[in-house]
């Protein structure tokens, strides 16, 4: 009966550990969630969620905007510009490498990317 338990256990341990390293794998990517359309680029330079599209990227967005905002205003600081400049530069930047078809927000007007 303890050799039941000892290997219940380890099969349990065993099936944790692999769903760990299995969760990442699922887990959304910015890539992923501009091609999916739940997540798009705005002119400001950080990241919204597109029209009609779920909110399954609403985490992923606010944590990539805390980060861009700080780079944003490590930049701005540094070479006494605005937040708006900095984030404006910063979009084009971004729209130069996005897919086409990737939802982008320019002066408040929703589109995806032709070229």
């Amino acid at each position: 009966m303890r050799t039941l338990q000892s290997l219940s256990l380890r099969a349990a341990v065993i099936i944790m550990l692999l769903i760990a390293c299995a969760a990442p794998a699922f887990a959304l990517d910015l890539e992923s969630a501009r091609a999916t359309g739940v997540a798009g680029e705005v002119d400001n330079g950080l990241l919204a969620v597109p029209p009609g599209a779920a909110g399954d990227a609403k985490e992923l967005i606010l944590t990539i905007n805390n980060s861009r905002r700080a780079e944003y205003a490590s930049v701005a600081a540094k070479n006494n510009l605005s937040l708006d400049v900095v984030g404006g530069m910063m979009f084009q930047k971004i729209y130069s490498r996005l897919p086409a078809g990737t939802w982008v927000q320019i002066q408040g007007k929703w589109a995806k990317k032709a070229q």
